[in-house]
Formats: C-alpha cells, sequence, structure tokens
C-alpha cells in the first residue's frame, strides 16, 4: 500500500500532518489526519483560583486568546453566581467584536485568499500572503495591515493587551472607557465597516466571478452534510459573546436549543488511539462513525455553521449579504466546505457594524464596571462562539474558587470530525487511479481543512496512553543510520 505524507500541512495555527494511503489500483483506501502536538491546558487550569484562569488560557493560542479571556471571563462569573453591569458586559463585546476583526482579516488574507487570489495550483512559493499582494497590488495589502493593527490597536487599549488579555475579573471588568477614547474607537469602527465591505467586494470580484471557482465550490469535492451549531440571541440572530447554543439538523431544523450549563445534556466527547484531539458529537444522535448524512452525530461548528444555524444576521449591512450568499448558492443550509470563506467575510461585516453599534451606545462610557463577588457556587460554565467555532470552558471549584477541574471544548475540537472527513473527501476526489499527485493536487487536499481556519494550539487535550516518539539517527553527512521509535 503506497502513502503519501504532507508534513507539515501549511497556513493554519498550530502542526499538522495528513497521512494518504493508496490502495493497490491507485485510488485513496484511507486518510489520517494528525496533530503531533498536545498542549493539555486543563491540566494547567487545575489548583489555580478561577478568578486567575481568562489571564492563565489566553496562553493557549496566541492567534485567538481573546476567545478564551472572554470564555474564561464569563465562567468564572458563573462560579460565582454573578451577572455583570451592562456596561462591563458591553466592553466586553466590544473588544470582543475588534478581536473578530483582526482575526477573520489576517485568515481571509493571509491563509485562504493565496488559493483563490494567486490560484490553487501556482508553484507553493507563491501561495502566501506575498503573493497575494503581488496580484492585487501594494496599496490594498498596506489597507490590510493597517486594518489588522487597528483592530489590535482596540483590543491593546480595552484588554490591557492585544494578546496578554487582563481585562475580565469575576463580575465585571477593571477598567472603562473615556469619552476620547470611544470617540476614536467610533471612528476606526466607522474605517471597519469600509474595509469589510471592500472585501466582499474582493470576494465577489475574484471568486464568484471566477466560473472555475464557483464549480469548486457548489461541484467539488468539498461537499459535507452535516448538522450545524452556533451561537444565537433572543431572536436567533447571530451573535458572538452572549446567547444559547443552538443546532440545527442537515436540512435546518433545529434539533437542540442551549444555555451553557445545559452543553453536557447534549455534546460528548470521543477519543481515537490516533489523535491528541477528542471528536465531540451530538449525544441525542450518538457517535455513527466518521460519517455524515441526517443520522451522523457528526457537527460543523464554523462560519458558516453560525449562518446556517440562526435565522439571520443582527446587523442590517450584514444580513443583505447574509442573503445574497443563500440566494447564490441555492438556499439554506448550504453544505459547500469552501463556501465557509464567504460566511467569514460576512461575519467580518457584521463584526464591524456591531464594534460601531457599541461604540456609539451611551451605556459604553458607564461607570458601574464590576459587580463583587461573594462565595463561589462551585461551577460555572461559559460560552462564547470563536473565530473558528462555539468555544465552551467549564470549570469545577471548592469553596475557595480553587479549580479542581477543568473542561474546555474549543472550535476546532468541535471541527474534529468533519475536519478529517472533509480531508478524506477531498482526496477520493482528486487522486484518481493513473493521475500523478502534484504540489496542486495536495494543496486542494490542504483546502479542505483549511476553509475550517483550524488552530490546533487549541485543539490538543487529550493523551492517548503513550507519547509516540521517533527518533532518526544521522551521521555527518544526513545519512539515517538507525531510527528508534516508541
Amino acid at each position: 500500500m503506497k502513502q503519501i505524507t504532507v508534513d507539515p500541512i501549511t497556513r493554519l495555527e498550530g502542526h499538522g500532518k495528513i497521512e494518504i494511503f493508496l490502495n493497490e489500483d491507485g485510488g485513496v483506501a484511507n486518510t489520517y489526519f494528525q496533530v503531533p502536538e498536545l498542549r493539555g491546558f486543563e491540566k494547567f487550569c487545575e489548583g489555580r483560583p478561577v478568578e486567575e484562569l481568562s489571564q492563565i488560557v489566553t496562553k493557549i493560542c496566541g492567534v485567538c486568546p481573546g476567545c478564551h479571556h472572554m470564555a474564561s471571563g464569563k465562567a468564572a462569573d458563573a462560579v460565582y453566581g454573578l451577572e455583570p453591569p451592562s456596561t462591563a458586559k458591553k466592553l466586553r463585546e466590544l473588544f470582543y467584536m475588534a478581536h473578530f476583526v483582526h482575526s477573520h482579516i489576517a485568515h481571509f488574507y493571509a491563509l485562504a485568499a493565496p488559493d483563490f487570489v494567486v490560484g490553487p495550483d501556482a508553484p507553493p512559493g507563491e501561495r502566501n500572503i506575498l503573493g497575494v499582494i503581488g496580484k492585487v497590488g501594494r496599496e490594498i495589502g498596506t489597507t490590510v495591515i493597517r486594518h489588522r493593527r487597528i483592530a489590535q490597536e482596540i483590543q491593546a487599549l480595552l484588554g490591557g493587551h492585544q494578546t496578554h488579555v487582563v481585562m475580565n475579573i469575576p463580575g465585571g471588568v477593571r477598567k472603562g472607557l473615556t469619552e476620547e477614547e470611544r470617540a476614536d474607537i467610533e471612528k476606526k469602527a466607522e474605517g471597519f465597516v469600509g474595509f469589510a465591505q471592500f472585501s466582499l467586494k474582493i470576494f465577489e470580484d475574484v471568486v464568484l466571478g471566477n466560473k472555475a471557482y464557483v464549480d469548486l465550490i457548489l461541484n467539488g469535492p468539498y461537499s459535507l452534510v452535516l448538522h450545524s451549531m452556533g451561537l444565537v440571541d433572543e431572536h436567533n440572530k447571530v451573535n458572538f459573546y452572549d446567547g444559547k447554543v443552538r443546532v440545527v439538523d442537515t436540512r435546518g431544523v433545529e434539533i437542540c436549543k442551549y444555555a451553557p450549563g445545559e452543553y453536557l445534556d447534549h455534546v460528548a466527547e470521543r477519543v481515537e488511539p490516533w489523535s491528541y484531539l477528542k471528536f465531540p458529537y451530538l449525544k441525542q444522535l450518538g457517535w455513527k462513525g466518521f460519517v455524515d448524512g441526517q443520522e451522523s452525530g457528526v457537527y460543523h461548528a464554523t462560519p458558516l455553521s453560525r449562518l446556517n444555524a440562526a435565522d439571520g444576521m443582527a446587523t442590517p449591512l450584514a444580513q443583505e449579504q447574509y442573503s445574497k450568499m443563500y440566494e447564490t448558492l441555492g438556499g439554506k443550509p448550504v453544505h459547500a466546505t469552501l463556501a465557509m470563506h464567504w460566511a467569514r467575510l460576512i461575519e467580518l461585516l457584521y463584526s464591524a457594524e456591531r464594534c460601531l453599534e457599541l461604540a456609539r451606545d451611551p451605556e459604553i462610557t458607564g461607570r458601574e464596571l464590576r459587580v463583587t463577588p461573594g462565595k463561589p457556587v462551585g461551577e460555572g460554565v461559559g460560552i462564547v462562539e470563536a473565530q473558528r467555532g462555539t468555544l465552551t470552558h467549564h470549570y469545577w471549584t471548592d469553596d475557595r474558587g480553587i479549580v479542581k477541574k477543568a473542561n474546555i471544548i474549543v472550535g476546532t475540537t468541535n471541527n474534529n470530525a468533519a475536519i478529517c472527513m472533509s480531508i478524506k473527501k477531498a482526496a477520493e476526489g482528486f487522486i484518481q487511479p493513473g493521475v500523478e499527485v502534484n504540489h496542486g493536487i495536495l494543496n486542494k487536499i490542504e483546502m479542505a481543512f483549511r476553509a475550517y481556519d483550524p488552530c490546533f494550539s487549541c485543539a490538543t487535550h487529550h493523551l492517548p496512553g503513550e507519547m509516540p516518539l521517533k527518533v532518526h539517527i544521522r551521521n555527518e553527512n544526513g545519512k539515517l543510520l538507525q531510527t528508534l521509535t516508541r
């Protein structure tokens, strides 16, 4: 049996590899998606005061620290049975919208765009952000970098640091916003809205205007029929910071809708011996294996899933784009994996609009920033939508607020089974008997996971009983002398 290895896979957060096994005819027998790193942050949380965790968990990942900070802060609120003041919640959400803006810009332009702007079959050395700038022009590249930097500046102002965030404390936030700071954020948020619209125009011109790309999205081996998960507000509109988790089936019919503290009634986690990542599934449907379809227990938790699970967007410009996407792609729900990129840009516009709404909210400069905590109630769950999917932090504490146990389900973990299935489907579609497997084909297989914007630094929590190890011993000329394995 022939083996093809893609190692390392490219343009993602973290490290990973793909193993493709071919049968005697040259077709795909099986694929394995593996992440050769273990983070294990749940164990790091044990023995710590719960109020410290929102700062500790930002170190899980340098790409989405704000997501962990927010979910952790909400879990700590729940441990103390607190509801933060309205101003504090709006300040948290304002920070979070800037976090979404910077992350979605980074993924679309640096990680996803090379496959469409430069081309999926372009030489590997050109499929990068520099290749994109070479195609669209230096001025646009400068604009991309500027808006991402501005979003980071807003995070640093509100969060104390754009990466090592310290704003949340149980019951609220550490500091408020002055009128001068508010006015500055409002002006910057106006720029975000224009830039998000500009990005959607690029997508329309470059991707939707290319018949080959549209055919690849709709008719290529990138379709996966799964259930969809996302956080929604009381009107079932998309919300990233607060609300309930809604899951709809492959036809768009609601399966369940649950508050953060109820997640264990609906989601279970499975482990496999070949991966450090767990495989969540819907308890109501059970684990049926790596299969898609209405009877499968596997679900998506992605930008596209959030739009599938919701009844619409909560801001007007994003709602227009939401309607346009579903009209163009044949109605809800959409199961085209590559359409996640379009959904991500619609979310970029929503984040920009919501950032502007919050900056103009009279309460945003209020002085009531915190409710003083009392005695811990012993357990708390916090859920937000990370850029990569639904993020859950669950802490159990003693009567002093010291964490005894923690469970973290990150967006990429929610999508782990779906990513594995998407990779296999793409490999089966592009690797055919008699076809030379070149860099273009391998990149198209990578495009299957890249649509999920996975963050594997966040996602590795399961230790399968041992630490696999392979050591290659070579001489001074690089010749392999011996291989030791465990």
